[in-house]
């Protein structure tokens, strides 16, 4: 692939992402605009939906971790340009949900349903802060660089990106993860949550608690004790303050 060609997958790809991102946002706080979401599509007896979306989780699940870990991105570039890596794996990511998207089924019975309009408002505050936090989070780590853009901009131009470094900025200097942090938020953060929806919020917070463990070992392996000595002062996905990282 030419690298004019590699810049211009990769900022297709980015736009297919943000435009499933922006959905997903639709989708999980069940802002229906004649659009499906966690509460609006076919309908299917309980335990068939279940069946089913917990299906569409795992399929989630299981593209993000195996292609987010070193080893197969070492057996993966041997088959994708390196400078396209990253836009695949993003691409990859977007099709997921958008399978997930399509082929959902809601489970309408009420877990709980919070009408007082200031507990209600308050339930939305959280949601958007989540969601806001999400998206801060990757300005912070590079964005760019985290969607693929950044690789094949420097390769057009001939450049590499530099070695990874070690930063803690903002969120990072209290939380490990706030990426993560954002996305439990926007998921529990429902005045209505339906038995779908719950469903999905806690199917996707083991996926998370699960991907922490093992991209914790990851930044361990790259960055050695000094990622340790980072991870041991701040809290996973609650801030912590007041507590200086180890020696």
């Amino acid at each position: 692939m030419s690298r004019t060609a590699s810049l211009i997958f990769a900022m297709v790809v980015y736009a297919i992402f943000f435009a499933t991102f922006l959905y997903l946002i639709v989708f999980v706080g069940d802002l229906s605009f004649g659009t499906r979401t966690v509460d609006v599509g076919p309908a299917a007896p309980p335990l068939v939906a279940a069946l089913i979306d917990v299906a569409l989780i795992a399929l989630f699940g299981v593209q993000h971790s195996v292609m987010a870990r070193p080893r197969f991105k070492a057996w993966w570039t041997k088959i994708v340009p390196k400078p396209i890596e990253r836009s695949v794996y993003v691409l990859a990511a977007s099709i997921a949900l958008m399978i997930l998207f399509r082929f959902w089924r809601p489970i309408d019975a009420i877990v709980w349903d919070v009408r007082g309009p200031g507990l209600s408002q308050l339930i939305w505050l959280l949601f958007w802060a989540g969601w806001a936090m999400v998206l801060i989070s990757t300005f912070l780590i590079n964005h760019f660089e985290l969607f693929g853009v950044q690789q094949a901009w420097l390769h057009c131009w001939g450049r590499e990106c530099g070695e990874p470094e070690l930063r803690q900025p903002f969120f990072y200097k209290w939380i490990a993860h706030p990426l993560y942090s954002g996305f439990f938020l926007a998921f529990w953060a429902a005045p209505q949550m339906t038995v779908g929806h719950l469903l999905l919020a806690a199917g996707v917070s083991l996926y998370m608690l699960v991907a922490i463990r093992y991209e914790e070992r990851d930044l361990a392996n790259l960055f050695g004790q000094d990622y340790r000595n980072y991870r041991a002062g701040v809290g996973m996905l609650i801030p912590r303050f007041g507590r200086k990282p180890a020696a």
